[in-house]
């Protein structure tokens, strides 16, 4: 005869080892709150309903975990997830359904009398969110392993994020009514940050009696903590002159609680956020947000390349614990932080390997003075003080030196778009510069403007013949229309990857994507993002197809090409009309006739026919 005590038994024996970090209560609950959302949480339908255990973490309020047991594993799950009183996954997921009003819920389904026949599912359902996704496997973990994998799962670090850009607007906004430059918010807040990395100051800024005296000890404070990672006299002295107008902003230094309220906001939200969440290019991030959000303000003029476009980066160019990076358009170091990210993770808790990590092998040229106090600063609140990241131009001579010196191995960049195509450097010489910087063999992976594959004549295209004459084209990848929709900026884009000093065969196939749909989408407040969880599949499709280089109609191929050629999939690949039905062409139409009407040239068609 079946007997859930014994699954109950086993489950508790399991959690029993782990008293110190966690309580555990069974079929009841003696926190209002919990007590209060399962009130109507019967299985049966009627009246109140509790899982087998409730398990809370002492120093983790925000975290449950509620686990729902049977004894026979046929009734693990049904079909359709809807038996609620007679199956595991089914009531575990129910109780998570109405706990996670209030609470991130880790529900766990656990069926089976012995520990050799037991099944168990996980499922993550965060606060807030209308359902649950699958989580951590079959296997019972340690709750220290429940917890990392729970603060480290990219459910949470998107429900973080959307909460991060939340504060963003409002501290946006707040800044913008005290008269803080939107040039200047990004600089204050990688500030504040760095200043909070000295306990000293973090449990001392509250009590300065004067916006005066609280905004020299924040720039003291971080010209003491820069001087003391030992970054160079040179590069001191020029973030010490960005970070200069905290003293002498009228708001910041003059008028009471809007410095130290910042700083609580700050610490209480984006510096939360950035001990959660490491190697994350958070002060580039805030800067895309502070530009969607700026009113009149200049801003500092650039266009900072999405977070997933930069992981993807690394990715292409398979970065490993070995590679040297260079970027010699640093901008807030987004390239480097990612590829820091899938260095040291491929370290694998070597400290010594991950220390040279940080020091020696992630290098980058900015010459804009604001732009390179950010990604000096993003690099510092990274735990590394020491990256080289150099103040000048990537052309000048003794960069060049100085940067191949350090035999990086793969190059990234996202160049400055021309706006004055007489005198501004085209985006190929740039990438013609990163090439020159890189070991034999070395990677180079760029993202330009569309019309910088395009070209068949002109300037540009002599940097083509020349890009192929020195080195090889492995593959172009035409980007979503609206990349860069958050960066305010409407360029269309391509990324180019190149091997450098390997000059490029005439027989040579490159490879050409089509990867126009990453899966994100449009909202007025979040911008663009992955509002469908989509990206993490698509990245996949697009990496397999790219690696396998494989050829798919309407999707990707490849291509002998020349300078002469166009560089983009558009203009080779076959079209795929598996997925074209009548109503597409009939919307087409409808479109078409909309807008001859609109625009009052609807009678100028018919009388040309």
């Amino acid at each position: 005869m079946a007997n859930e005590r014994k699954t109950e038994i086993i489950t508790r024996n399991h959690f029993n080892q782990f008293l110190k970090e966690v309580e555990i209560e069974e079929q009841s609950s003696d926190n209002p709150k919990i007590d209060k959302l399962l009130k109507t949480a019967s299985k049966g339908g009627f009246g109140k309903g509790y899982p087998e255990f409730i398990i809370t973490y002492k120093t983790n309020s925000d975290l449950l975990i509620v686990i729902e047991c049977k004894a026979k594993t046929k009734y693990h799950e049904s079909k359709n997830r809807d038996k609620y009183k007679d199956f595991a996954v089914d009531g575990a997921l129910l109780y998570a359904s109405y706990m996670s009003k209030e609470f991130d819920v880790l529900a766990i389904a656990i069926s089976g009398e012995t520990k050799q026949e037991l099944k168990i599912s996980h499922f993550l359902h965060l606060k807030g969110e209308k359902k649950a996704v699958s989580f951590v496997g079959d296997k019972l973990l340690n709750v220290d392993e429940y917890l990392q994998n729970y603060l480290k799962s990219p459910e949470k670090f998107r429900q973080d994020y959307n909460a991060l850009l939340d504060f963003t607007k409002i501290l946006n906004a707040k800044l913008h009514s005290n008269k803080v430059l939107g040039s200047e918010r990004s600089l204050l807040i990688s500030a504040i940050l760095i200043a909070l990395e000295n306990d000293a100051f973090q449990k001392s800024y509250a009590s300065h009696k004067t916006p005066e005296n609280l905004a020299k000890a924040l720039t003291q404070t971080v010209s003491n903590e820069l001087e003391n990672a030992d970054i160079g006299d040179k590069k001191l002295k020029n973030l010490n002159t960005q970070f200069s107008f905290i003293n002498t902003d009228t708001s910041l230094s003059q008028k009471d609680n809007v410095l130290k309220e910042t700083i609580d906001d700050i610490d209480g939200n984006i510096n939360t956020f950035i001990k959660s969440h490491q190697y994350f290019d958070v002060l580039g991030q805030l800067y895309i947000e502070f530009l969607r959000y700026a009113n009149s303000d200049k801003s500092l003029g650039i266009v900072l390349t999405p977070p997933h476009i930069t992981e993807l980066f690394s990715d292409l160019a398979q970065v490993n614990k070995n590679s040297i990076i260079y970027d010699n358009c640093t901008g807030t170091g987004g390239f480097l932080i990612s590829a820091m990210s899938k260095m040291i993770k491929d370290a694998k808790g070597d400290e010594t390997k991950i220390k040279e990590i940080k020091s020696k092998q992630l290098i980058g040229v900015e010459f804009q003075s604001k732009i390179f106090a950010l990604a000096v600063s993003n690099m510092y609140i990274h735990q590394d003080g020491k990256t080289s990241i150099i103040k000048g131009s990537c052309f000048d001579d003794a960069v060049i030196t100085k940067v191949k010196a350090k035999n990086p191995t793969v190059g990234f960049l996202n160049p400055p778009y021309k706006s004055d195509k007489k005198h501004d450097d085209d985006e190929l010489e740039f990438i013609l510069n990163n090439l020159e910087c890189l070991v034999d063999g070395g990677t180079c992976v760029a993202i330009v403007p569309m019309q910088s594959a395009l070209a068949t004549s002109g300037k540009v295209y002599e940097f083509k013949k020349e890009l192929l004459k020195k080195h090889s084209l492995e593959a172009v990848f035409s980007m979503p229309d609206e990349l860069f929709h958050n960066s305010k900026v409407g360029v269309v884009s391509c990324i180019m990857l190149f091997t450098a000093h390997k000059p490029h065969p005439k027989a040579k196939e490159t490879y050409f994507g089509y990867y126009k749909d990453d899966g994100f989408i449009k909202r007025k407040i979040q911008g663009r993002y992955d509002g469908y969880g989509a990206w993490k599949d698509i990245k996949q499709k697009w990496l397999a197809n790219y690696n396998n280089k494989k050829n798919e109609a309407g999707f990707s191929v490849t291509k002998c090409v020349t300078a002469d050629n166009e560089w983009v999939a558009e203009a080779y690949m076959n079209t795929d009309y598996s997925g074209l039905f009548d109503r597409d062409f009939e919307d087409d139409i409808l479109n078409y006739v909309t807008f001859l009407h609109k625009n009052k040239i609807f009678t100028q068609v018919l009388c040309d026919e």
